[in-house]
């Protein structure tokens, strides 16, 4: 069963050593987990939509209508550089709303934190992220 990218990370906060953490990130390999990691890691990506606090209604963790792992498709269209630069402001505001807004809370706060240029974890570096997904940063 695939886990949530949330799940991942608290896998991986768990875990002792770099090593264990490297195989976590690949054993758990998908595109929601890489956008999340590259989104907040990569240096050129930039986000279209403000930084900061995010005002959004939180679903409740047992009942989200989606998940990250089917909307982070969406990051298209509040990245930089992407069909996002086509949209307005308000436009690329309420995609990215319904993104956090219906998916698992955990995971709406990584977004937050990518969006933020946070990693979504204190223990993830550059260095395990490259061990991990060669090329991805």
């Amino acid at each position: 069963m695939v886990k949530q990218v949330h799940e991942v990370f608290e896998e991986f906060d768990k875990a002792k050593t770099v090593a264990e953490r490297v195989k976590i990130l690949q054993m758990n390999e998908t595109w929601a987990l890489k956008d999340i990691i590259k989104g907040s890691m990569h240096p050129k990506i930039e986000w279209l939509v403000p930084t900061g606090e995010v005002p959004y209604t939180k679903c409740n963790d047992w009942d989200h209508p989606t998940t990250l792992l089917k909307k982070h498709l969406d990051f298209k269209y509040v990245a930089k550089g992407s069909v996002g630069n086509s949209l307005p402001s308000h436009k690329r505001e309420m995609i990215f709303l319904g993104i956090v807004e219906s998916i698992h809370p955990a995971d709406a706060e990584l977004v937050c934190k990518m969006i933020n240029k946070k990693p979504p974890t204190k223990r993830l570096t550059v260095k395990i992220v490259k061990e991990a997904f060669p090329g991805l940063l």
